[in-house]
């Protein structure tokens, strides 16, 4: 982490993490510009490079920070006692709204980390891409899956939710009147959908 960055005051700190989050979750890795993101941050680029360096450093900065924020509100967020998977998966789209209230672009960013090919961009965020799939792995490792009828496969299943909230995601933030309660509200009533479809009559 860039202590030097975090002297700075939270506002302007918030600034900058929001107009490069949102630069490199809309256009990547390659094709995101430190032009565009010192003017959607409205500083200059010796103040940004002053900070990080270099825009590899800037992105590994942001996913570092991403990872550590998102673990926070998962791991608090969701319940330890939690076996339900689609409650589970209620209390993990709580935990993305209250992020979103703060980063409304750190979701996107870290979804579009994932589709990644630049090489300089995925080995500099190996481990921490590496400690946000454990946390996933071991919130669905407590899932009771017996209480899903024969005929469902819970791979499949939670892949099929995961692309629809993805792609709800991206699709409500094109509207100019997003909340990130509307977003979560949406995503519950197709949890609460499949749930009475997928479990056990």
């Amino acid at each position: 982490m860039n202590e030097k960055f975090f002297d700075l005051k939270k506002e302007k700190q918030d600034r900058m993490i929001n107009a490069s989050l949102k630069i490199f979750a809309l256009n990547g890795y390659k094709h995101a510009s430190t032009d565009d993101i010192v003017a959607e941050a409205g500083i200059s680029k010796g103040l940004l490079f002053h900070y990080f360096g270099s825009k590899l450093g800037l992105y590994t900065f942001l996913y570092d920070y991403s990872v550590r924020f998102m673990k926070l509100e998962l791991t608090t967020g969701v319940l330890s006692t939690a076996t339900d998977y689609f409650e589970i998966r209620k209390q993990i789209e709580f935990a993305k709204m209250q992020v979103l209230k703060n980063y409304p672009y750190m979701q996107q960013f870290l979804n579009r980390s994932k589709t990644e090919n630049v090489s300089e961009a995925l080995l500099a965020i190996e481990e921490p891409r590496r400690e946000m799939a454990q946390v996933y792995s071991d919130i669905m490792a407590k899932v009771d899956k017996s209480l899903f009828a024969e005929n469902v496969d819970f791979e499949k299943l939670d892949a099929m939710l995961e692309y629809t909230i993805k792609g709800l995601m991206s699709e409500r933030f094109q509207d100019a009147s997003f909340h990130p309660e509307m977003l979560y509200e949406e995503t519950v009533s197709y949890l609460t959908m499949m749930k009475k479809l997928s479990y056990h009559k």
